[in-house]
């Protein structure tokens, strides 16, 4: 468990690693998506709330129903894209703290805060979607993670009647890298890091 990985598994999943913006026309298998959340369940949330939520956007109708919610630019990369992944949040998580978290009443400390509830879906739902990007990347896949969209949309055209709100799209599949331009620089560690 504390063994360091390669440097071939830190390249695709980190260094090499590129937000894709054009896609192979390539499709992924379901197996791929249900390996993809086995391995993102895995990581902390806050007292395991685990509140993300994902639509899987794969057929061409449910495409079709999110176009409407895209801004211009993002949407030639979901309609191409083989799988567009909605990460929603539940804002009923604590609804189910007494099973994912069952060795104290963790439920009675959202009791009557929605701020609290909010604030906590909104952060382990984007922790969720952070793993979710690693995970895809492990299974050997791309990804396109935006935030471009009408989130009322698509909540409307994929979350109605449920406590689920959208967080983020993330296109993912095979990317073709045509369309990708150079790498953006980061910051160093001594920009961006103190060690106390």
């Amino acid at each position: 468990m504390n063994q360091r990985i390669d440097d071939t598994a830190l390249k695709q999943l980190f260094r090499d690693a590129r937000s894709q913006n054009a896609w192979k026309d390539q499709p992924v298998d379901d197996q791929i998506l249900r390996d993809i959340w086995d391995l993102m369940k895995m990581p902390p949330t806050s007292a395991n709330c685990s509140p993300a939520r994902i639509v899987f956007v794969t057929s061409a109708a449910a495409r079709e129903k999110l176009r409407p919610a895209l801004i211009d630019s993002n949407v030639e990369k979901i309609m191409t894209a083989p799988v567009t992944a909605i990460v929603g949040m539940d804002m009923a998580f604590p609804d189910i703290l007494p099973r994912l978290f069952p060795h104290t009443d963790a439920r009675s400390w959202f009791a009557g805060n929605d701020a609290l509830i909010a604030q906590t879906a909104f952060r382990n739902s984007t922790l969720q979607g952070a793993y979710f990007m690693m995970a895809a990347r492990a299974c050997g896949l791309d990804c396109g993670p935006m935030s471009g969209f009408d989130n009322d949309m698509v909540d409307q055209a994929f979350f109605a009647g449920t406590s689920v709100t959208s967080n983020f799209l993330c296109a993912i599949g095979y990317g073709n890298g045509e369309k990708l331009f150079a790498r953006s620089p980061r910051l160093e560690f001594d920009e961006a890091c103190k060690i106390a």
